[in-house]
């Protein structure tokens, strides 16, 4: 993985090189997306992106620095987490939201905590329950609906086979569906080495192992471990979200454990909760203790933390 250290704190970030692959990436997402649930998608990445840029200008004016040079991936990737039909003064407050507390409070790329981008979507997740759960459209019947494949899954009651959740023409959010797509764009960046391998593999092996063994165990309450792994919002999150260096850890080894973490806590959320997707939960979770797998990591090799 390209890392470039922040003058700071040494704290491991994408090139831009590789920020620039990852828009390129996310905004074939978005294009597909469009083509899929309608051009309203370009308004709210318009939206989000000029609510993003206004602070960003802003903190640069007042640092007295050049714009930071990660502006552009933030609010791409809320807009591919947020339901295709969500209002626009919801985009713009998780943009917002992520760019601002998420990412500039911390000092900017490769310093933040937690992935700004998830910061933004767990705050509307958690505000404004009734948009976020109430402009899921289907594509098909142009209707705005609350049902999704991963809730489907867990009701029993889901109908659609893995072709027609990997053509992505199904409900759910903005860049999520569309997982042929995703599944192509994403090994694409790991042959490029903008991500590590080892997060989104062993992410989505951990979430289908765990699934399946509660599955044999428990048929009733965890659901078919094949299908688990082609509804919600792993695919999008495995290669996009959870794979940021600076939310990350270092090692080879803690990035297993990480990505095994993001595993076991989609899977329990997703079982467990009243979220029928844990992905951005996970997420965040794991960016909160990935400096601890770091140090972990060093006294199990005799090392300094």
């Amino acid at each position: 993985m390209r890392m470039v250290p922040s003058s700071e704190n040494k704290t491991p970030a994408f090139s831009t090189r590789d920020m620039w692959i990852l828009t390129a990436a996310m905004a074939a997402l978005l294009v597909a997306s469009a083509v899929i649930f309608g051009v309203y998608v370009f308004a709210m990445a318009a939206m989000a992106y000029g609510v993003a840029i206004v602070i960003e200008l802003a903190f640069a004016k007042w640092r007295k620095r050049p714009i930071d040079r990660g502006w552009m991936m933030t609010p791409l990737l809320l807009v591919l987490l947020v339901p295709p039909s969500a209002p626009l003064w919801l985009v713009a407050i998780g943009s917002g939201i992520g760019v601002f507390f998420g990412k500039m409070i911390f000092g900017g790329t490769g310093r933040y905590i937690f992935s700004p981008a998830a910061v933004g979507v767990l705050f509307v997740t958690v505000s404004f329950l009734a948009e976020m759960t109430t402009s899921w459209l289907d594509p098909v019947t142009g209707t705005l609906t609350i049902m999704t494949p991963v809730w489907a899954l867990h009701l029993g009651e889901l109908d659609h086979s893995i072709w027609t959740l990997m053509r992505g023409e199904v409900t759910g959010s903005t860049g999520e569906t569309f997982r042929l797509g995703i599944l192509v764009l994403g090994f694409l960046l790991i042959g490029l080495k903008v991500i590590n391998w080892r997060i989104p593999l062993v992410y989505i092996g951990s979430v289908f192992v765990i699934t399946g063994i509660g599955h044999l165990l428990v048929p009733e309450t965890f659901v078919d471990p094949v299908m688990s792994l082609f509804v919600g919002t792993l695919f999008l999150g495995a290669f996009f979200l959870a794979t940021d260096p600076t939310t990350t850890p270092s090692s080879s080894k803690g990035l297993i454990i990480y990505g095994m973490g993001l595993g076991a806590i989609t899977v329990i959320i997703r079982t467990f909760s009243a979220f029928p997707e844990g992905v951005i939960f996970a997420v965040i979770i794991m960016n909160a203790v990935s400096g601890l797998i770091d140090n972990w990591h060093s006294e199990m090799e005799g090392e300094p933390a």
